[in-house]
C-alpha cells in the first residue's frame, strides 16, 4: 500500500466513525447532563489509556497538554462538547452537522484576524456560499422551533474554530487535547446533576460508552493521523463524511428527516466545501510539480 493510499483509508476509517457519534447519541437517550457525564468519562478514560500506551510504545515521554495554550486549547474543546451535546438535545441531525462544518471557516476567519493570514480568493468565495447556506438552516429553526439548537450548534462550531486555531498557532502536538477537555463537561455534568440531586439517568448506556470510549478516539486519532501522509485538503475532505453521512443513519434509524429548506442549505454547504477541497488539492499538486522542475511553472 502506498503512503497516500494508507492515508486515504486512515482518514476515511476517521470521518467514518465521527458520522455515528450523533446516532449514538441518540441512541443512548437521557438528558444532556446524563449523557455528557458519561461520553466524557469514557473520553476522558480513553484518552489517557491511549496516552500511556502510546508512551509505552515510543519509549519516550509525551505530553498531555503540551505549551503554555494547551490548557486553553483543551477547555476551548470541552465547552464546545457541551454545546454540541445540547445542540443534539434541540434540534435535529441535519442542522447539527451542516452548521459545524462551518467550524473550518471560522478557522480560517479567526487566523486572519488574530495572526494576519489572509485566506485566498477561492476560501472567501466558499465563505460567502456557506454564510448563505448558514443563514437558510438558521431561518428554517425560526420557522420549526429548533432555533435554540442551531444557536447551540454554532457555539460549539466557534469553539472548536478557536481551538484550532490556537492549536495551530501554538505548533505543538495537541492530539491528546480533546479527549483531556472531557474535563470540562464532565464536572460541569456531575456539578448540575449533582445540584438537582439525582444520578445520571439513560436509556440505553452502553451507546454512550461505545460513543465515548471507542467512536470518538478512534475519529480524533484517524483524522490527526492521516495529515501524514496526505493533505490538509483532502483530510478536510473526509471530515465531509460526517455532514453527509450521519443525517442518513439518523434518517435510516429515527425517521427524522431534514426539511426542505435544510436539505437546500447542506446541498450549498457540502458543494462549497467540496468544491472548495478539490480546488486545494489541485492547486497543492500543481505546486507539488512546479517545485520538481528546473524552469519556473506558469
Amino acid at each position: 500500500m502506498t503512503p497516500h493510499a494508507k492515508g486515504v483509508l486512515i482518514t476515511a476509517t476517521g470521518g467514518l466513525a465521527l458520522s455515528f457519534d450523533i446516532p449514538l447519541l441518540k441512541l443512548g437517550g437521557g438528558d444532556a447532563w446524563s449523557i455528557l457525564l458519561v461520553r466524557s468519562a469514557g473520553g476522558l478514560l480513553a484518552g489517557l489509556l491511549l496516552w500511556r500506551l502510546a508512551r509505552w510504545v515510543t519509549g519516550r515521554p509525551i505530553a498531555l497538554l503540551p505549551g503554555r495554550s494547551a490548557p486553553l486549547v483543551a477547555t476551548l474543546y470541552g465547552a464546545a462538547a457541551i454545546f454540541f451535546v445540547l445542540a443534539v438535545q434541540h434540534t435535529i441531525a441535519a442542522n447539527i452537522v451542516f452548521i459545524i462544518a462551518f467550524t473550518s471557516m471560522f478557522a480560517a476567519l479567526m487566523s486572519w484576524a488574530l495572526f494576519g493570514e489572509r485566506p485566498a480568493r477561492s476560501t472567501l468565495l466558499t465563505m460567502a456560499v456557506m454564510v448563505l447556506a448558514v443563514i437558510i438552516i438558521v431561518g428554517d429553526g425560526l420557522q420549526t422551533g429548533s432555533v435554540l439548537g442551531d444557536l447551540f450548534a454554532l457555539c460549539a462550531a466557534i469553539l472548536l474554530a478557536a481551538a484550532i486555531t490556537l492549536a495551530r498557532a501554538s505548533r505543538q502536538d495537541m492530539g491528546f487535547a480533546p479527549l483531556v477537555g472531557g474535563l470540562l463537561p464532565l464536572a460541569v455534568a456531575a456539578l448540575v446533576l449533582g445540584l438537582q440531586g439525582r444520578p445520571a439517568e439513560l436509556d440505553a448506556p452502553v451507546f454512550i460508552v461505545v460513543n465515548g470510549m471507542v467512536m470518538l478516539p478512534v475519529a480524533f486519532w484517524c483524522l490527526a493521523t492521516g495529515p501524514k501522509y496526505i493533505t490538509a485538503p483532502e483530510v478536510g475532505m473526509f471530515y465531509l463524511l460526517e455532514t453527509v453521512l450521519a443525517p442518513i443513519w439518523v434518517w435510516l434509524i429515527f425517521a427524522e428527516a431534514p426539511t426542505p429548506a435544510v436539505l437546500t442549505g447542506g446541498t450549498l454547504l457540502i458543494g462549497a466545501l467540496l468544491a472548495h477541497s478539490i480546488w486545494q488539492i489541485v492547486q497543492a499538486r500543481r505546486q507539488l510539480r512546479c517545485s520538481g522542475n528546473a524552469a519556473p511553472c506558469t
